[in-house]
């Protein structure tokens, strides 16, 4: 009968270990959250959508929809449904606001600790104005 091999491994982590590991998988999800935002706004070709245009779109939609044949009846209820799905992934002013908020906080630390430089950052779209708020020089 074989022995069984018994881990060294220290099964218990410190409290001070535990309060890292939370710390880095909290800042993670502030830092992701952030970059979504950015990544939703970014600047696209043409022009930018609001969510009053949206609304324009859509009550032109339903207009369309009365009187258009079979396959352009098709291709408008696609648009619609993606029009709707826009609007509802817009963030409003105040969630963009408080997203940076929670960026600015710990993007510092965050990128000390990762190696992300300014270049980075400037490069995924992040504005210096929100770096220079964050601590993060070139």
């Amino acid at each position: 009968m074989a022995a069984k091999k018994t881990s060294k491994r220290n099964s218990t982590m410190s409290a001070s270990h535990k309060k890292a590991l939370a710390n880095g998988r909290n800042e993670g999800r502030i830092i992701r959250e952030y970059l979504e935002v950015v990544e939703a706004i970014k600047p696209r070709r043409g022009r930018r959508r609001t969510p009053d245009s949206i609304a324009k779109r859509l009550a032109a939609i339903n207009t369309e929809l009365k009187s258009t044949d079979p396959v352009t009846q098709v291709r408008l209820i696609q648009e619609r449904l993606n029009l709707r799905t826009e609007l509802a992934g817009m963030k409003n002013k105040t969630e963009v606001t408080a997203t940076e908020t929670a960026f600015v906080k710990v993007a510092k630390n965050f990128s000390e600790r990762n190696d992300i430089t300014y270049e980075a950052w400037r490069e995924f779209g992040v504005t210096p104005t929100v770096l220079k708020r964050a601590g993060i020089s070139r």
